[in-house]
C-alpha cells in the first residue's frame, strides 16, 4: 500500500523535493504467478473426454495432460450459488446465494447480495498488485441491482475487477447476447451472419484485455475469470462442430453410462468396482416428475433421432468453446506467460434436467412451468444450435453426462455436485498428467488461489472485518497424490436438497429441489452412503448404520446454523415468484418509459405476466413511420408493438410456440396519435397461464381484438428487457429484422398500467396532456 509522502514541500516548488514513493501502488511478490480461471456451466464428471466421456476437449486434454486431474472436487450443484463462491472463498449461504440471483427471496442466506464481510478474490489480488478481469457470465448482480440507474457496487467492477466484458444474468443467447462493458450495457459488436458466436467474442475480449495489460505493464500478474455461456442452455453451436458427433450418441443415454464406466475407472477417475446407480432412483413423489427419465427402450424411433441430435449439439457447443478457451491459452504461450499461469479449469454444477423428459426447443418453457410438445421439438430438429431454437437435452442425458452417480444439476447427491477440475501450473507442479483423489470443494479455490500466488486474506477490508474462509487450500496435493484429504467435513443444501460429507461418510435426504414444492422437510428419509468404498452413492447403509446417520444429520443441522443455511426453501415456481424480487408496483399501477431508454431488466419492469394491463405508446406518425415502438422478450417468450409496411401490429408471441398471436390494423394517418392494446384477464388455462383478450386500439378506437394466453413466468432467464424505439437482442418475432430501430416519426412515451382501469380512461388522460402539449 502506499506510504506516508517522505519529500519536502516549501513556499516554492523549486525548493521542494517530491516523493514519488508515495504513490506507489503495492506490487505482487517476485515470480508472483498470473491466474486463469475458466469456469465452464452444466457439465457432468462424465461428459469430458479427460473424464472417460465422448466430447472432445482438446485444450483440457492438453492441460490434463500437463497438470493435475481432480476426481473428487464439488459443487454448490447450481450455477449462481457455486459462482459466488468462486469469488468470495465463503459458502454460497454466507454469500446470500443459497439460490440463483433472480429466485433471491429476501432472508440473509437467500438474499442475491454478497456482504462486504467476505471481500472477493479480485479486490484481495487487486490489492496485492494484480490485475483483475471478468470476461463472461456474472450470475452473482443482485436482481435488484440490475438495472441502468441501479447501485453499481455489486457489479463487477464494485467487486475489485478492473474490466469486466459479458452477461450479468445466468444464460443468454449464444447468438444474440445481452451484453454488458464495465458498467452499463451495449449491442453486441457484430451479428451471426458475420460470424459471431458468443464464445468466440469472449475470447477475444479476453486475449485483448491481456495484451492491453503486458504493454503497458509488463511485470504486472493478472488474474482472469473466464466465464463462457457453455454449457447452459441455449446449445448453439457452429454446424461445423455440431456435424462432428453425427451419430455420436446413436445408442443412447443408458448404452451411454455403460459405456463410460469403465472408461473412467480405467483413466484412474473412479475406483475399481464402481457401480451404476438407477437411472431414476428417487422414490415417487419425492422429486419433480419433470426431472424423470424415459427408458430409451420406449421411445419412437424419432424420438431417439431427436433427442440424439440434442446430444450432438450440446457436444458441438462444448467442444467449440474448449477451442475458444485455446486461443486464450495459445495466446499465453506465445506471449511466454504459460509456464508461470496458475490455470484452474472446471465446471459449476453437474449436468442440467432443465431440458424435461423430452428435451426441448424452448429452455424458457421449463422456467414457466409449461410442457414441451415432442412433435413441435421433431419439427425444429434442423434448427437445434442455430439462432432458431433454444435447446435443451433431456433429462437421460443429464444423467448420463453425470454418470455414475444419481441425479443431476440442483440435486445434493453427487450426480449434482461432482464435477471436472483440472489444475495446470508448471512452474509450481512438477507432477504431470496425474490424478488427485482428495476430496475437495469449490470453497477451497479462492484458498488455494492465495496461497499459490503468496497472498494472505487480510482480516479487515475498508473497515469491515472479515468472515473466515471456510475451505482448504489444495496445493498440498500438488506434488503429493498420496497426501491424506486435509478436508473433514462439507455440507450440502439446494432448493431444499441437502446433503453431508464428513470424514467419507454421506447423508442425503431424499427431496426433490424447486419446482416441486414438497415442503416437510422434517419428514423426508435421509439416505447413508460410504463414499470411500462406494463413490456413486449406489447403496443405501441408513438402516445398517443408523448411528452413523443420526451423527451426520445432526452435523448437517449444526453446519446449518453456523453458516445461514436456515430457512430451507423448495417453493414451487408461482409460490416462488410470489416471494422473488420485484420493482414495487406504484400506487397508480403505472410505468412510465421513454426513447433511447437502456433495456429494463425483467424483474424491474412492468410486470405484465398473469394480470390484466394495458400498454400505451404517444407517437407522432408520419408517411414514412416504420419499426419497434416497445418490445421485450425474444422470439422464445416476448411482444413487440411495431410498425411495417403501413400496418401497427402488437404481436404477442407465446413462448415461441406457433402460431404468433397478433392483432393488427393499419398504421395511423399523420400526427400524434395514442396507440397501444389492453388485455383483459378471464381466467387460466391447462398450465397455469393466463386467458383472456386482447384488444388494439389507436386513440380511442378499438380495432382489432383476439383471445389470447400469457406466460406464468418470466419472458427470458435474464437478458432481453424491455426496450422502447427498438427490439434489443433477439427479435420477438421474425416479421422484422434485428433491432427494427423506430424512424420516421416521434415517441414521446410509453406508459404501462397494470392496475384496474379501464383502457379508456387512461386514453383520456393523454388525450388531455395532449391538450395541453
Amino acid at each position: 500500500m502506499p506510504r506516508d509522502f517522505q519529500g519536502k514541500i516549501e513556499l516554492d516548488i523549486r525548493d521542494s523535493t517530491p516523493d514519488w514513493g508515495a504513490y506507489e501502488l503495492t506490487k505482487a511478490p517476485k515470480d508472483a504467478p498470473n491466474v486463469l480461471v475458466v469456469l465452464y456451466d452444466d457439465t457432468g464428471l462424465a461428459a469430458w473426454e479427460p473424464y472417460g466421456g465422448r466430447i472432445k476437449m482438446p485444450t483440457l486434454q492438453r492441460l490434463a495432460d500437463n497438470g493435475l486431474t481432480y476426481s473428487q472436487w464439488h459443487t454448490t450443484s447450481l450455477c449462481s450459488p457455486t459462482r459466488s463462491t468462486f469469488l468470495t472463498g465463503r459458502t454460497h449461504h454466507q454469500n446470500g446465494f443459497a439460490t440463483i440471483s433472480e429466485s433471491a427471496v429476501g432472508f440473509p442466506g437467500y438474499s442475491g447480495h454478497i456482504p462486504k464481510s467476505n471481500a472477493s478474490i479480485a479486490r484481495i489480488l487487486r490489492d496485492a498488485g494484480w490485475s483483475t478481469y471478468w470476461v463472461g457470465k456474472n450470475h452473482n448482480v443482485p436482481v435488484n441491482a440490475l438495472s441502468s440507474g441501479s447501485d453499481r457496487s455489486e457489479w463487477p467492477l464494485g467487486q475489485g475487477f478492473d474490466r469486466f466484458y459479458g452477461f450479468i444474468g445466468g444464460e443468454t443467447n449464444q447468438w444474440y447476447p445481452d451484453l454488458a462493458v464495465d458498467n452499463h450495457y451495449i449491442d453486441q459488436p457484430y451479428m451471426p451472419e458475420d460470424g459471431y458466436h458468443l464464445s468466440k467474442d469472449l475470447a477475444d475480449q479476453a486475449i485483448r484485455m491481456l495484451r492491453d495489460t503486458k504493454q503497458s505493464n509488463p511485470d504486472k500478474p493478472w488474474y482472469l475469470w473466464f466465464c463462457p455461456g457453455a454449457n447452459h442452455a441455449p446449445h448453439h453451436a457452429p454446424q461445423e462442430y455440431i456435424d462432428k458427433y453425427k451419430g455420436v450418441f446413436d445408442d443412447g443415454y443408458e448404452a451411454y453410462r455403460e459405456w463410460v464406466l469403465p472408461r473412467m475407472i480405467e483413466r484412474g477417475i473412479l475406483p475399481e468396482g464402481t457401480e451404476l446407480t438407477e437411472i431414476n432412483p428417487m422414490t415417487e413423489g419425492t422429486f419433480s416428475p419433470g426431472d424423470a427419465v424415459r427408458p430409451w427402450a420406449e421411445l419412437s424411433d424419432e424420438e431417439k433421432r431427436l433427442f440424439s441430435r440434442m446430444a450432438e449439439v450440446f457436444a458441438g457447443y462444448s467442444e467449440y468453446t474448449d477451442a475458444q478457451v485455446g486461443r486464450v491459452i495459445d495466446h499465453l504461450e506465445k506471449s511466454g506467460q504459460l509456464e508461470n499461469t496458475l490455470i484452474i479449469y472446471a465446471a459449476d454444477n453437474g449436468a442440467s434436467g432443465e431440458g424435461s423428459p423430452s428435451g426441448s426447443v424452448n429452455e424458457n418453457l421449463f422456467f414457466n412451468g409449461y410442457p414441451d410438445d415432442v412433435a413441435h421439438n421433431l419439427e425444429m430438429i434442423d434448427e437445434l444450435g442455430g439462432p432458431e431454437a433454444y435447446n435443451h437435452y433431456p433429462t437421460g442425458w443429464a444423467v448420463a453426462f453425470s454418470t455414475p452417480f444419481r441425479m443431476f444439476k440442483r440435486y445434493s447427491y453427487a450426480g449434482g455436485s461432482a464435477d471436472p477440475l483440472i489444475i495446470h501450473w508448471p512452474a509450481g507442479i512438477a507432477a504431470k498428467g496425474e490424478v488427485r483423489d482428495q476430496y475437495h470443494h469449490c470453497t477451497d479455490i479462492v484458498p488455494t488461489i492465495l496461497e499459490a500466488c503468496g497472498v494472505t486474506a487480510p482480516s479487515v477490508v475498508d473497515g469491515v472485518e472479515q468472515t473466515p474462509m471456510p475451505g482448504v487450500s489444495m496445493n498440498y496435493t500438488f506434488d503429493s497424490g498420496d497426501a491424506p484429504t486435509k478436508k473433514e467435513t462439507q455440507y450440502y443444501e439446494l432448493a431444499g436438497t441437502r446433503g453431508i460429507w464428513h470424514k467419507g461418510w454421506k447423508a442425503v435426504a431424499e427431496h426433490g429441489p424447486i419446482p416441486i414444492g414438497l415442503g416437510n422437510f422434517d419428514k423426508d428419509r435421509w439416505q447413508l452412503f460410504h463414499v470411500d468404498e462406494d463413490r456413486s452413492e449406489a447403496h443405501d447403509l441408513a438402516t445398517e448404520h443408523p448411528e452413523k446417520l443420526e451423527e451426520l444429520t445432526a452435523l448437517w443441522l449444526e453446519e446449518a446454523h453456523k453458516y445461514g443455511v436456515l430457512p430451507l426453501n423448495d417453493l414451487s415456481v408461482p409460490e416462488l415468484v410470489k416471494l422473488e424480487y420485484h420493482l414495487p408496483v406504484p400506487v397508480d399501477g403505472r410505468y412510465i418509459y421513454y426513447p433511447g431508454t437502456t433495456e429494463v431488466q425483467e424483474q424491474l419492469a412492468a410486470r405484465t405476466q398473469q394480470v390484466s394491463f394495458k400498454i400505451l405508446a404517444d407517437v407522432d406518425f408520419t408517411s414514412d413511420t416504420e419499426g419497434v415502438i416497445v418490445a421485450q422478450g425474444s422470439r422464445f417468450g416476448g411482444y413487440s408493438l411495431y410498425v411495417k409496411d403501413g400496418e401497427l401490429s402488437f404481436v404477442y408471441n407465446f413462448l415461441g410456440i406457433p402460431p404468433e398471436q397478433r392483432v393488427t390494423t393499419g398504421a395511423p394517418s399523420e400526427g400524434r396519435h395514442v396507440v397501444g392494446v389492453g388485455f383483459e384477464k378471464k381466467g387460466h388455462g391447462e398450465h397455469g397461464e393466463a386467458l383472456g383478450t386482447l384488444t388494439l386500439y389507436v386513440d380511442d378506437q378499438a380495432v382489432d381484438s383476439a383471445d389470447i394466453r400469457t406466460q406464468l413466468g418470466r419472458y427470458a432467464l435474464t437478458g432481453e428487457g424491455l426496450s422502447v424505439g427498438y427490439d434489443s437482442g433477439d427479435t420477438v418475432t421474425i416479421a422484422y429484422p434485428n433491432r427494427f430501430a423506430f424512424t420516421g416519426g416521434e415517441i414521446h412515451e410509453v406508459v404501462y398500467d397494470v392496475a384496474d382501469d379501464h383502457y379508456i380512461d387512461i386514453e383520456r388522460e393523454f388525450a388531455a396532456k395532449l391538450a395541453s402539449d
